[in-house]
């Protein structure tokens, strides 16, 4: 028996005896369907994966883990597992909190607090049953701790600001195995660090954050045919310049598959969407989108609907799905931007991307949130994302090297950061942040983990380490 071997027994032997239930070791008959991510194009190995229904089992996990040598990755979906994998699973614990579930929203304070592993759909239909909505992202299926550390753009942030800011208190299992809760009040330094610092402090058990009277919203989609798609964009890089805080808009080309769960309009075609949602009053949102109107899409879904609705808008599949995909921030999209953008997923392009996106900026999301944490504001006009499905090795390769073109072709009107809630490929973690950011979120990673118990999929390193980049 090899001395590697035995390592391996006698740590699997220490989290057995720490965490009887919902542990998974390489060889065990669960492990390889536990170890699956959102994304199941990504091949996650960890050296074990355990599934905590409560903090106290969350503690155990993390000082058996600790005590063994080995590292922690706190994960809830894997919707970003890729930067994580990229890193080494080796000697790392997934600790997958998909089982920590519970919701309650408190009405008349305007607050929810979530469990670990709440999805974004628990929280909008328990918000939506006294007319509040929560600040949540585009897929209901998103884990709402990982979305949440790492900033949030949702269909309100233009007037709104960056989910993360809307955090009232997180609860965490730090690395000493002790369960602590971070605030305004507690913990403050910490609080500042999770409030867009991502997943390099703690597990988190629980979150509490503000709820806004939002009953309803004027959203929908606008589509045409791709050929339209030059007309579309210029016009809608030029409205979205001067649009008020209001609205928050994405433009996307996608190229649909002819699958029978795809609405039969749309089916088997490459079309042009602007969807989003206006916060205001009926004619004071078709006001707002009277420009784009007027070129005469062949859908129009915009109309008044309930705020719960929207965490379907953007029609982000649901359940696992293999992706590959890449991503950049924008200054500024220029008509050379422009053209470069439709010269790689416009018209006769034949790109085998799903989507190629543009989210829209500004409004709060540029300036700084009063009191906020360490990711205040996101600079640039735009965050481009282009993403494929990866069915099949060869898909998987087509895709990556199409998403990689786009985000190329658009280099140079990117400003060199990121928004690393959209990078899915392994990035360095420091373009998310300015330098006086960064070393603060270092430094706050040295104090609640002085030994380096925890990885994040973007990872804030210690002070004396070196951060390691994978290309």
């Amino acid at each position: 028996m090899s001395i590697t071997t035995t390592v391996t027994e006698q740590r699997g032997s220490s989290l057995r005896d720490a965490c009887p239930q919902g542990l998974h070791l390489p060889g065990d008959p669960g492990y390889d369907a536990a170890r699956m991510p959102w994304n199941v194009a990504i091949d996650q190995r960890p050296a074990a994966l355990v599934t905590p229904r409560t903090v106290a089992e969350v503690q155990a996990a993390v000082r058996a883990a600790a005590a063994a040598g080995l590292r922690v990755a706190p994960q809830s979906t894997g919707h970003n597992a890729g930067p994580l994998v990229a890193q080494g699973l080796d000697d790392v614990v997934v600790l997958r909190t998909s089982e920590m579930t519970g919701v309650h929203v408190d009405a008349a304070r305007k607050v929810a607090r979530v469990e670990g592993g709440a999805l974004w759909l628990h929280a909008t239909e328990a918000a939506g049953d006294h007319g509040l909505a929560a600040l949540h992202g585009s897929s209901p299926d998103v884990g709402i701790a990982g979305y949440s550390l790492g900033g949030g753009i949702g269909w309100y942030a233009r007037k709104l600001g960056l989910a993360t800011n809307s955090l009232l208190a997180v609860e965490l299992v730090t690395a000493d195995g002790e369960h602590v809760r971070a605030s305004a009040s507690e913990n403050p330094d910490l609080f500042w660090a999770l409030r867009g610092g991502g997943g390099s402090f703690g597990v988190v058990t629980a979150l509490e954050f503000r709820l806004f009277d939002i009953a309803t919203a004027y959203a929908g989609m606008l589509v045409w045919d791709v050929s339209r798609a030059e007309a579309v964009l210029r016009r809608w890089v030029d409205w979205s310049a001067g649009a008020p805080d209001e609205v928050t808009t994405s433009f996307r080309v996608l190229n649909l598959p002819p699958l029978p769960d795809i609405p039969a309009p749309l089916r088997g075609r490459s079309v042009v969407v602007v969807d989003g949602a206006v916060l205001g009053a009926d004619h004071e949102a078709e006001g707002v989108l009277a420009d784009l109107r007027s070129l005469t899409p062949e859908i129009d879904t915009f109309a008044r609907v309930p705020a719960r609705s929207l965490v379907r808008l953007h029609m982000d599949p649901e359940g696992p799905t293999p992706t590959v995909s890449d991503s950049t921030m924008l200054a500024e999209l220029p008509p050379e931007g422009i053209d470069a953008f439709l010269a790689e997923v416009g018209p006769g392009s034949s790109s085998s991307l799903l989507l190629a996106e543009l989210r829209q900026l500004g409004g709060a999301l540029g300036r700084d949130h009063e009191g906020g944490g360490a990711l205040k504001r996101l600079e640039g006009a735009f965050v481009a994302f282009a993403a494929a499905i990866a069915a099949t090795p060869e898909l998987a390769a087509q895709g990556e090297h199409d998403a990689h073109r786009l985000t190329k072709a658009l280099s140079p009107w990117s400003n060199g950061r990121s928004y690393l809630n959209f990078a899915e490929n392994a990035v360095d973690p420091r373009s998310g942040y300015d330098e006086r950011t960064w070393l603060q979120l270092k430094g706050i990673r040295s104090a609640v983990d002085p030994h380096g118990v925890f990885v994040g999929n973007h990872r804030i390193p210690r002070l004396v380490e070196n951060l390691r980049v994978t290309d």
